[in-house]
């Protein structure tokens, strides 16, 4: 070969080597366009997702409009049941009051016949109507602790009365005003710069951030007996079904991980460095999102969230046009029309169940032997230095997942207790990523314990019925007496 040539020099007679060369190049060149190729076409798909084909949020599809084609794309079947509530929905609608706080009565004074001036002697009540309103927000009340000195008349002691418990500073917040702060901090995502203009502006109130960021933590400390006991109750045996998820949570300028647990009646949450960090000790049910981390857990069984399911599915319709996601998505939604017709203590029968796992079967061996029909993908690499297994498609992956936990899948048709869908975690959870949305992060480790543990307060307390706000001001001790959990 010459200096700063590409190609070998061949004797001019040696036809076959050149041919062999250049032929041998074409191949090679051939397969890295196939690569790239593929690598287009998987950068494709990932700008095609979005949160109806993906778990994506909502907010990370933007505000362009979508095409009419993509705004159909629903995982809900159509249904012949007009929109809004249907009957039997018990409303909210706002209802008259027997016991109006004022009455205020309007006569008439000239009448409409004759002119002639009236009197309320025959009057006649004839329409009510009422307004409901809210009273101009009261003043910050003072309670001043006045501590005495008494004279005994025996032996001419001297005793001083004592202060309450909690009454600790010549003038202090009272534990109301902590647990308003706390509830508007924690459960609706305000930050302390914003809260405490909210307090000024509602009730006159001239607390400072760094004063309400000190109220908040008081409250979590208070409260945290509470949090634990709320763990506690999550991992024992009295609770038969619980969620699993997590998410990336930015603390003191690193990735944290926010991860919960929860019911229909309790929810904890934690943060921690690590994603592996799982809770140890969980008995029962466990219904998380397929991550494999969750499965190294001991001593429990499993159901995977079939909204993931539907999301995937849905993204192998749209972008790749697999037939046998269709079929996989019309089995899941017909299984969970079948599953939702039972009652609380009934399996599906063993004959109807016998033909579900052979439809089931049956998608999922076209679905693997349609994608081991395909050409194996390729990477650069790949064509390159050829070595690695092949890579796998999207749409393979997740037929082979389906098919190695196919009783994890299904786990809702075998057991009354498993849910559907992973949903109660990933309602949970969705505040944590609005509360980072709005700060942006948590700047320091105490701040993120504080989060967690008054959000795993207020998430408990509003799924048990109590007043928030009320719940906030008790003893742990108190609340714990009083949790229910199941």
């Amino acid at each position: 070969m010459s200096q700063g040539s590409k190609f070998p020099l061949f004797p001019f007679s040696d036809i076959a080597g050149r041919a062999a060369y250049f032929e041998a190049a074409y191949l090679k060149q051939l397969e890295v366009n196939t690569a790239l190729e593929q690598r287009i076409a998987a950068l494709e798909r990932q700008v095609a997702l979005s949160s109806k084909t993906s778990s994506r949020p909502p907010s990370s599809d933007g505000l362009k409009k979508p095409p009419a084609e993509k705004r159909t794309q629903s995982l809900r079947g159509k249904s012949d049941r007009k929109t809004g509530g249907q009957p039997g929905h018990k409303g909210k609608t706002l209802r008259q009051s027997a016991t109006p706080d004022h009455v205020i009565n309007h006569y008439p004074e000239i009448c409409d016949a004759c002119g002639a001036a009236l009197s309320a002697i025959m009057a006649e009540n004839t329409a009510v109507r009422q307004v409901v309103d809210l009273p101009a927000p009261p003043p910050p009340e003072v309670t001043e602790h006045r501590v005495h000195l008494c004279r005994c008349g025996q032996c001419d002691a001297v005793t001083r009365g004592v202060f309450p418990a909690g009454v600790s500073g010549p003038v202090q917040y009272g534990p109301r005003i902590a647990g308003i702060a706390s509830y508007l901090q924690t459960y609706h995502c305000i930050p302390e710069e914003r809260l405490s203009l909210v307090l000024s502006d509602l009730f006159g109130l001239s607390a400072v951030p760094a004063t309400l960021a000190r109220l908040i933590g008081r409250t979590a400390d208070r409260l945290h007996p509470f949090a634990k006991a709320i763990c506690k109750g999550l991992s024992g045996p009295q609770v038969a079904v619980k969620h699993l998820d997590e998410t990336g949570f930015r603390v003191a300028g690193k990735t944290q991980w926010l991860h919960v647990i929860c019911s229909p009646l309790l929810s904890h949450f934690r943060v921690s460095s690590r994603r592996g960090d799982l809770l140890t000790g969980v008995s029962g049910l466990v219904v998380h999102d397929h991550w494999a981390p969750y499965f190294k857990m001991e001593g429990v069984q499993h159901a995977l969230c079939n909204a993931h399911h539907l999301r995937e599915l849905q993204a192998l319709i749209v972008i790749e046009k697999e037939p046998w996601a269709t079929e996989m998505k019309t089995f899941l939604l017909d299984a969970k029309a079948l599953a939702d017709t039972r009652t609380d203590d009934c399996t599906v029968g063993a004959g109807v169940m016998c033909e579900l796992l052979q439809r089931y079967n049956e998608i999922l061996t076209q679905a693997v032997d349609f994608h081991e029909a395909q050409p194996p993908l390729q990477t650069i690499s790949d064509a390159v230095k050829r070595r690695g297994r092949p890579k796998r498609r999207t749409g393979h992956n997740l037929a082979l997942r389906l098919q190695k936990r196919k009783a994890e899948v299904i786990r809702f048709l075998t057991d009354p207790n498993a849910p559907f869908t992973n949903n109660e975690a990933e309602r949970d959870l969705r505040m944590g990523k609005v509360r980072q949305k709005i700060s942006g992060c948590f700047r320091v480790v105490r701040g993120a314990e504080i989060f967690c543990s008054l959000r795993t307060v207020t998430c408990t307390a509003r799924k048990q019925g109590w007043s928030v706000i009320e719940t906030l001001m008790k003893p742990s001790d108190q609340l714990i007496a009083e949790m229910r959990l199941g």
